[in-house]
């Protein structure tokens, strides 16, 4: 019985270990996880349509904190800048240092230094154009954009007030890489994912950017919050195993003495 009961109470202190050491790796990559997206990381809440559908008034998204050396074209950023009011606005980034961004060529697409781009994220759908679709920008305009700024515009181009509206500015509406603050990633609420970078940018010199690390923060506070509560189940889930092991290793000895004293009785007969 003494080494039955000592094997019983090996495992039980292996499992309390590793029950143990579950709890403190699942409270790690949670904390950690929460703690690397507030670093990294900054919530804002669309305030207009200007980049619909991408985002609507009331999204919440989460932007990741960049420096403006890291904007690539196609990036929905979040800048200020005093010419355009001082205020925290939300849009795309089409043009960089360098590029003439116009528009429209035959389909009614922008194009970058000659090259059409095409926009899936734009909704084309409500004017006609000669290939059926509307253009992506309702007026047409040429903008080239001096280093060290980018050029901006909304998503829905028919109502965004953006670099179309500064044209006549000081660097004909672009915007300096100094005001940008963040890197849109993705909208949080309501929960519609990740925010691609359009492939259509991927073509031109410099590429797109990196997605950021939001997917592994999730993550890593989704499996450490699957550790903490396995890690904390695994006592009483344990506690009531033992306790159904040990009525039933009562009950055995029990029946089994039954059992003589009905063979006795039948010898007897």
């Amino acid at each position: 019985m003494s080494g039955t009961g000592n094997k019983q109470d090996g495992r039980g202190r292996f499992g309390a270990m590793v029950s143990g050491l579950a709890v403190a790796v699942g409270c790690v990559l949670f904390l950690g996880g929460f703690a690397w997206a507030a670093v990294v990381y900054q919530p804002y809440t669309i305030p207009t349509d200007s980049m619909s559908p991408t985002v609507r008034p009331g999204d919440r998204v989460l932007a990741e904190r960049i420096d403006g050396s890291e904007v690539r074209r196609g990036d929905v950023v979040v800048f200020t800048d005093d010419v355009w009011g001082a205020t925290p606005m939300v849009k795309r980034v089409v043009g960089v240092g360098g590029d003439k961004v116009a528009c429209c060529d035959k389909g009614g697409r922008l194009t970058v230094n000659g090259t059409p781009v095409d926009e899936p994220y734009l909704d084309r759908s409500s004017a006609v154009s000669g290939d059926g679709k509307a253009p992506a920008s309702p007026e047409g305009f040429s903008a080239t954009v001096p280093r060290g700024k980018i050029f901006l515009l909304g998503d829905e181009r028919a109502t965004s007030l953006d670099s179309r509206v500064h044209l006549q500015d000081a660097g004909q509406g672009s915007v300096p890489l100094s005001a940008v603050q963040a890197r849109v990633d993705a909208v949080a609420w309501p929960m519609d994912g990740m925010i691609e970078r359009p492939s259509s940018f991927a073509a031109l010199p410099g590429g797109v950017s990196a997605p950021g690390p939001l997917p592994l923060q999730l993550g890593a506070i989704v499996v450490g919050a699957v550790l903490i509560v396995c890690g904390a189940l695994y006592g009483p889930v344990a506690a009531r195993l033992g306790r159904r092991g040990a009525s039933a290793g009562r009950t055995r000895p029990v029946a089994a003495r039954l059992g003589r004293r009905g063979a006795s009785a039948g010898r007897t007969r």
